[in-house]
């Protein structure tokens, strides 16, 4: 059996002098190419610029350390990968199709200091996962909560006071407008105080 310490700490000098070399590159174009698409590029607003920024990182790390991956491949998939985000984010900015298509909907999982039930289950977050969340803002009381809403990027936003007639950063939570008619008030001839 031959085996070669010096081999597997080093590698060959042309693995390391490729790595040095498109790896310098690599990391300059990526740059350039995010210059090029803005900040939107690697926001994390929904799981699908989660799904980007991985594919980025991957074709990168491939570049880097794949001898059988040419820098020119790796800033042409990059290239695309930008592309496709600039267009498909500009279409859904455009038009709501693509926006539902692409996009979740923020849900609201607390409101007024109780657990919707209903929408954790559907959302697969379990009651622990929210009071971690309230912890970790700082909170101590479920019930002094206004509202806690998984927003689309997976993380909890806690709303600690929630005054209904001016909350209108809820208008596309999923399962406010609900809650939000449920606890209206009622005028002198019984029927909901509803303002649109």
């Amino acid at each position: 059996m031959d085996y070669s310490l010096t081999q597997d700490l080093l590698g060959n000098w042309s693995q390391v002098l490729h790595t040095l070399i498109v790896g310098t590159l690599s990391y300059f174009g990526v740059i350039i190419w995010l210059r090029i698409s803005g900040k939107r590029t690697l926001s994390k607003w929904n799981s699908f610029d989660f799904v980007v920024t991985v594919a980025l990182g991957s074709i990168l790390a491939s570049a880097i350390l794949s001898s059988t991956t040419p820098f020119s491949q790796a800033m042409l998939g990059i290239g695309l990968l930008v592309i496709f985000q600039f267009l498909l984010t500009w279409l859904s900015v455009r038009t709501k199709a693509i926006q539902q298509l692409i996009k979740a909907e923020p849900t609201l999982l607390v409101f007024k200091g109780s657990f919707l039930d209903d929408a954790l289950k559907s959302q697969r977050v379990a009651k622990g996962e929210v009071l971690a969340a309230l912890r970790m803002q700082g909170h101590s009381c479920v019930e002094e909560i206004g509202a806690v809403i998984l927003e689309t990027n997976g993380n909890f936003s806690v709303i600690k006071e929630l005054d209904l007639s001016t909350a209108t950063a809820m208008r596309d939570v999923k399962g406010f407008r609900e809650q939000d008619v449920a606890v209206r008030p009622v005028n002198n001839t019984g029927e909901q105080i509803i303002s649109i």
